[in-house]
Parts: C-alpha cells; sequence; structure tokens
C-alpha cells in the first residue's frame, strides 16, 4: 500500500502538472463615454457560473451568453467584454476565449471567439487591448496591432509569474520577482522601471504600481496623486486614480485626480480583491461576497454572491472560507497572501487557515514539482521515440530557399553524384520486388520508361508544366490517350528521394511504405498517385492531370477565370481545406504536407480543387545525425514562422499556409509582393490589420465584383478565419476540421442566408 507521503507527493504532482493555478478575476468594467458596463460571474448550489451584467444608464443586454457554459474569469475595455471558459480532461486543460464587442449605445453586438488553446492561467485588459498568460506562462495579447512585430519578439523567451496592461504597453513580473515593461513611446513608463524583488503589479492608463516582497507600494509613470502610507495586499489602477486593498485590515485607500477618495460608507467594508476600469471600481465583500462599486455617482447597486474567485482543483493555501458551493467541480482557493503583518520569519509553525507554510510542507510542494518536471519530461521522452518510429510522417519540400538547392558546405554528408548512381539500381530493384511481395502493387500501376519518354516527347520543355518538391513535373499523354502528370525525380539533388536513398540499407523500407501510403489515399480533393516507374536510375511518378491549371494561376496570371466570384473562391478553399484534413486526420500515418500554396492546389475540369505535391515524405533522421534535412523546408511567404525559428512541425504549421492562402485569394495579393513603392511585402503584414479592425473591404480583390449584402458576411467570415490560421503561435489555429466546418458554414451563408453564419464559433483576432 502506498504510503501517506507518496500519496501526498502524488496528489502535488498532478496539481502541479494538470491544474495549474489560476489568477483570473470573476468580475469586469467596461466604460464608455457615456455608458458602464459591470460584468460578474454568479453562481447558486451545485450550478455552473453565469455570467451576469449590469449597465448605468440602464440599457442594452450582452447576446449569446450560453447558460451551459462554465466561465473562469472575465476582461473588459471600451467597448468590448471577455469571457473565458475552461475545460479540464485527465491529460490536459484548454481555454476559450470569448468576447463581445459593442458601440457606445450598446448595438451593433459582435460575439467572436480569439483564443482557443493551452490553458490561460490570467487574463488582464487595459482599456484597449487583453493580454494573457499561457504555456509556461508566456504572454499572449489580443486585439493590440503591433503586438506581434514589435513585443511578442521580445517576450518571447520570458516567463512571467503575472502582468499588468496598460494603454499601448505591458509590464510583466519574473519568477525571481523583477519587472520588465514593453511598449511604444511610453517613456514614462519604461524608463523608470524599479529594481529590486515584487509580488504584485497592476496597470493604469499611464502609470504603473508594484508590491514588493514586504507588501510596500511603488509606484512609477504618470501617475496623480500621492501615494499612501501602509502595506498593500492587492492594487488596482484606472485614469488618474487608484485604490488599494491594505494589508493589515482588508479595507480600502484611494487616490488620484480631483482628490479621489473612497466614499465614505464603504471605509468599514473588508474587501476580498478589487479591479477598475477608467473611473470606475469595483470590489468584492470579504462577508458575504457581493459586488461593490465606485467612481461614477450614477452605478446601480451591483451583485449579491458574485464568484469570489476562479474554480480550481487544488488549493495550496487552503479553501477560501464561506466559499462552499460556488463550484460543481473544484473549489475557490484562498489567496496565498497572508492577512495582517507579513510574518517575521519563514520558520513560522502552520496554524489552521493562518496560510502560513511550514518547512515541511515547503520541501514535500518542492519534491513534487521537481518529480511532475521529471515525469513530464520522461513522457516527451517516450512521446519523441514513438514519434519518431511511428508518428506523422513529413513532407520534405526541399531547402527554405529554393528547392533542391544543395546544403551549406562543410554539413554534407550526402554520397557524391557518381556514388548514387552506383548504388541506386540494386537499391530500386530490391524496392519494387518487395513491393510485389507485398501484394500492393495491385493498387499502383509499373509505367516502362520507354512509355513515359513516348509519353512526354522525350521530357521535352514544351511538355514541361513545372517543377515541384519531387522534381520537375511533364504532362503526358499515354498510349490509351490519358492525360497525366509526370513526376520526374533528380536523383543528384538533395530531393527527398535522393536523402531516403542516401541510407539505402537503413531506408529500404521507406519508399516502399510510401508508395503503399499514397496508393491508399483516395480523397476526392487529392491528386491521386496512378502510378510509378524505375528504370535505369530514374524514378518517375505519375499522377492523375488536372486540367484547369493551378489556383496560383487564377489568382495572378489569368485575366480570365471562373474564379471571379466570391462564392467561387470560398468554394475551392473548401475543398482545399477537406484535402488537407483529410491528410492530417485519416491517412494513416497521419502526412503533414508542408508546402501547402496556391500553386500546389489544382483544378478539374469540374472545377474542384484538389490538393497535389504531397508525394514522398521525409523520414525524420537518426538520433546521432542532423536535423538539417528538416530545416526550413517550405516556400517564402507561406512558411509557418514559428516552425522556422523553432524547427518544431506540426499540423498547424500547415494551417499557417492555408491561412496565407485565404488571405491571397480574399486580397489578390501574392505571399509575398510589392507594394505602391516597390518594397516587398508579406501578405499577412498587409492584410490582417485591416481584417482586425473591421476592414476587410479596404483590401479585397478589385477584380472580383463587390460582395453582395449576403456574401459581404461570409467574407469578413472567411477574414477572421484566415487571421487566426496565421496566428504567430501554433497552438492559437484552428485545426484543418475546424477550419473545413468554418468553411462550410461560410460557403453556405453566401448562397443561401447569411443569418446562418452564427459568429460565436468562428474564430478572431479581435
Amino acid at each position: 500500500m502506498a504510503s501517506p507521503l507518496f500519496n501526498f507527493l502524488f496528489l502535488i504532482f498532478l496539481s502541479s502538472s494538470l491544474s495549474p493555478a489560476l489568477s483570473l478575476s470573476t468580475f469586469a468594467v467596461s466604460q464608455t463615454s457615456n455608458q458602464t458596463l459591470i460584468c460578474a460571474l454568479n453562481s447558486v448550489q451545485n450550478r455552473l457560473p453565469f455570467l451576469n451584467c449590469s449597465t448605468s444608464p440602464p440599457g442594452f443586454q450582452i447576446p449569446g451568453v450560453n447558460s451551459t457554459v462554465s466561465y473562469s474569469g472575465l476582461a473588459a475595455g471600451n467597448g468590448f467584454l471577455c469571457a473565458l471558459t475552461t475545460s479540464s480532461s485527465s491529460s490536459s486543460s484548454t481555454s476559450s476565449l470569448f468576447c463581445w464587442r459593442f458601440s457606445q449605445n450598446g448595438t451593433n453586438m459582435n460575439y467572436k471567439r480569439i483564443y482557443r488553446g493551452p490553458i490561460l492561467t490570467q487574463l488582464i485588459s487595459s482599456n484597449s487591448q487583453i493580454c494573457g498568460l499561457g504555456i509556461r506562462n508566456r504572454l499572449q495579447c489580443w486585439q493590440w496591432r503591433d503586438f506581434n512585430s514589435t513585443i511578442s519578439p521580445l517576450t518571447q523567451n520570458l516567463n512571467f509569474s503575472s502582468i499588468a496592461v496598460g494603454e499601448g504597453f505591458v509590464c510583466g513580473l519574473s519568477e525571481s520577482g523583477e519587472i520588465s515593461c514593453y511598449g511604444n513611446n511610453i517613456s514614462s513608463i519604461i524608463d523608470n522601471i524599479p529594481t529590486g524583488k515584487f509580488r504584485k503589479i497592476a496597470a493604469g492608463f499611464r502609470h504603473v504600481c508594484a508590491l514588493t516582497d514586504e507588501f510596500d507600494l511603488n509606484c512609477w509613470g504618470d501617475m496623480v496623486g500621492v501615494k499612501p502610507e501602509g502595506k498593500f495586499k492587492s492594487i488596482a489602477l484606472g485614469e488618474n486614480r487608484s485604490c488599494g486593498l491594505l494589508l493589515n485590515n482588508e479595507t480600502i485607500v484611494c487616490w488620484g485626480e480631483n482628490s479621489f477618495r473612497l466614499p465614505e460608507n464603504l471605509k468599514d467594508t473588508f474587501f476580498l480583491s478589487i479591479e477598475a476600469k477608467r473611473n470606475v471600481f469595483c470590489g468584492v465583500d470579504i462577508l458575504n461576497f457581493s459586488l461593490i462599486c465606485w467612481g461614477n455617482n450614477n452605478l446601480n447597486p451591483m451583485f449579491q454572491k458574485v464568484m469570489p474567485g476562479p474554480c480550481q482543483n487544488a488549493c495550496p493555501c487552503g479553501i477560501l472560507p464561506g466559499s462552499g458551493g460556488f463550484c460543481s467541480q473544484g473549489n475557490v482557493c484562498s489567496d496565498c497572501t497572508p492577512s495582517g503583518p507579513p510574518p517575521p520569519s519563514s520558520h513560522s509553525s502552520p496554524s489552521s487557515g493562518s496560510g502560513k507554510w511550514s518547512d515541511k510542507m515547503i520541501a514535500l510542494v518542492v519534491v513534487g514539482c521537481v518529480g511532475s518536471s521529471w515525469f513530464l519530461a520522461a513522457i516527451g521522452f517516450f512521446l519523441f521515440k514513438f514519434c519518431k518510429f511511428r508518428g506523422c510522417r513529413v513532407h520534405d519540400s526541399g531547402r527554405l530557399d529554393e528547392t533542391g538547392a544543395p546544403p551549406e558546405e562543410g554539413i554534407r554528408d550526402e554520397p557524391q553524384p557518381e556514388r548514387t548512381e552506383e548504388l541506386a539500381a540494386p537499391v530500386l530493384e530490391k524496392r519494387l520486388s518487395q513491393l510485389a511481395s507485398m501484394g500492393n502493387a495491385g493498387h499502383l500501376e509499373e509505367f516502362s520508361l520507354q512509355v513515359l519518354i513516348q509519353a512526354t516527347n522525350n521530357f521535352s520543355d514544351d511538355n514541361k508544366l513545372g517543377k515541384g518538391s519531387f522534381g520537375s513535373v511533364y504532362l503526358g499523354i499515354l498510349e490509351d490517350g490519358r492525360e497525366v502528370a509526370i513526376k520526374r525525380a533528380e536523383t543528384s539533388s538533395t530531393s527527398s528521394y535522393a536523402v531516403i536513398t542516401r541510407r539505402q540499407e537503413d531506408k529500404d523500407n521507406a519508399f516502399i511504405n510510401e508508395l503503399e501510403s499514397l496508393s491508399r489515399l483516395n480523397h476526392k480533393n487529392l491528386v491521386r498517385l496512378l502510378g510509378f516507374c524505375e528504370e535505369c536510375n530514374e524514378l518517375v511518378l505519375v499522377y492523375e492531370y488536372l486540367s484547369n491549371r493551378t489556383l496560383h494561376d487564377h489568382l495572378h496570371k489569368l485575366q480570365n477565370s471562373p474564379l471571379m466570384s466570391w462564392a467561387a473562391r470560398i468554394k475551392v478553399a473548401l475543398d482545399a481545406a477537406r484535402g488537407i484534413a483529410y491528410l492530417h486526420e485519416y491517412a494513416v500515418p497521419p502526412i503533414i504536407h508542408r508546402d501547402i500554396k496556391s500553386s500546389n492546389i489544382l483544378l478539374d475540369e469540374s472545377w474542384t480543387a484538389k490538393v497535389s505535391d504531397f508525394g514522398l515524405s521525409q523520414m525524420g533522421p537518426e538520433d546521432e545525425e542532423s536535423h538539417l534535412s528538416l530545416f526550413a523546408a517550405g516556400t517564402v511567404g507561406y512558411m509557418d514562422p514559428e516552425y522556422y525559428r523553432l524547427q518544431q512541425l506540426t499540423t498547424k504549421s500547415d494551417v499557417y499556409s492555408f491561412g496565407v492562402v485565404l488571405l491571397e485569394m480574399l486580397s489578390g495579393c501574392k505571399a509575398i509582393h510589392t507594394n505602391e513603392n516597390g518594397v516587398p511585402r508579406n501578405v499577412v503584414d498587409f492584410v490582417v490589420p485591416y481584417i482586425i479592425q473591421d476592414e476587410i473591404h479596404r483590401v479585397l480583390d478589385s477584380r472580383v465584383s463587390p460582395p453582395t449584402p449576403f456574401e459581404i458576411e461570409a467574407v469578413v467570415y472567411v477574414g477572421y478565419l484566415a487571421t487566426d490560421c496565421v496566428s504567430l503561435e501554433g497552438r492559437n489555429r484552428p485545426s484543418m476540421l475546424e477550419v473545413v466546418n468554418s468553411l462550410e458554414r461560410a460557403l453556405s451563408a453566401c448562397l443561401v442566408d447569411p443569418t446562418s453564419l452564427s459568429p460565436s464559433t468562428t474564430g478572431s483576432s479581435a
């Protein structure tokens, strides 16, 4: 039987690895020029927390609130309210962030999902931006136009314990308690960051305050008013106003513009937590969990019995007294900040409900966290080994700069071309005999080289259709009249076939498995492999020929095209998405294409789109071998920046590339094109900001007639979908199955009725 110590350590492991501690607010304030919206999470016995909102003066209702959804946190600002949902399984936790955007009079409501991915442990908003802490405490923000280009690169390698967001800047508190701030033209903040160790941080419009390890208040920036003396438990900052929750008696003191003070009737009220936005402050009464607000004389009475905090599975400092019944699963946890004066030393003996920790408890927590880290590392190692031998196959399109380009001098381990030819013939013969012996040769047709030479007029340039990752592509007409696309491998280059044959003894089965897998792929939106030829050191693949050229041709070369309507373009996008989703979800093993682009989407005689060039995939290197063969494969403009930066390839890399294709179809611009000044520009950098600002009409392809009222909803919907697909981090992107579902809805709305397009299931980078 397991010992009590083992059981306790196991619980610590579960809480640390599966249930991250949440620092989420359960109430939020949105203030526009003439309207104040205050929302809170309410709960009754054995019921899910539900969203409850009040406006001053009384006005609109928040639509689209699902009473069956359990919300875990809120954030709000000028004209928006965001609610976070968290779902957990035995192995992981997932967050989704939904936002309502509205005009000052409460009309023009929009409801969109702007995030779905690994759990967010903190959610903070300024008056304009929203930021959160995600996996490994990485910072990510929304509704921040320049965040991905200016701030995100500076914070990629930083792990924050908490964050604070002001107007145009964000400050983070590192795990060691040091402060760093980032933003544009906020010199009063950036240039005056205090040094030392801090435990909490908050931001207003143009000033920041932080609590030191001794709970002293340190403020900088353009703060108005005189900072009060005392020890503080937490702080909330607005526009030229500030309030702090005192540590010794849990009452509130305020300061700021026009001698701002806490109302007299609230001076003896004890608070659990406080939040602010512009001129309005709200706090949760510690005695009855009611929400009390001040700062605006027109505020109506707020809510009774609000959620005092998010529901969590483990509470290291105990359950919040009186919070029973708020959570159907888990509990509301007590704040680990001690009440009353800070303890004189860390050697105090624990007392029930005091929030103090003994040496033994601290040691157990440390041991549990270290153990969980080792456990997760072991899982990661075994997953890596599993994926290497049985996981996703990867389509290799060669190096980033040019298909088939040789590797850099000094790192080449390829055999010389003459040696490759010397070895190729027996290896290929062995593969062919193995394929036949496996009983699978009937799935593919074997062509003689002479037949293919005749079909292509000796591989003449007149028959050449283009060049792909596998080699040159030719139009061929077989003796029976069939038109086929014939891909001739360039075995002397570093094409994927040459890389595979490089270690023929270890990779004998690789080519056979590839052909076997490709012969089984059968989807109407994938170009079908018909057969192969291996003869005289040649390897040739024969595919069905699609007569209506590529999507790239129709977008950028042809003057007259049937794809000059929005419905036709969305239909082509849906076809291609279905083909890619099939590769990801239903191929065995799954296939990552890695070179999704408009020139790899072909159109048949009935204008059905099919994905091509997912042929021979790259086998992963052995443990002792270089990963250079997997580095930066793809096409400039379409490549996933996360894959390029981290060399971590997932299906979300294909999603990014497909997002670029969607932007290409919407704007008519090439992935990399020149602006009016002749300067190269990426379609993502050009189009996405307009989509985020709800100004997609300014970047739509002028060759296509302006969208009809029926079509505009679908086009905007696809714009938000494309923005989701090109999110900087893969975990923020939808899966290809989700992309298919969204495009199906868009096409339905475009052809029939825009009211069928509900925004509640559409991702957006709001």
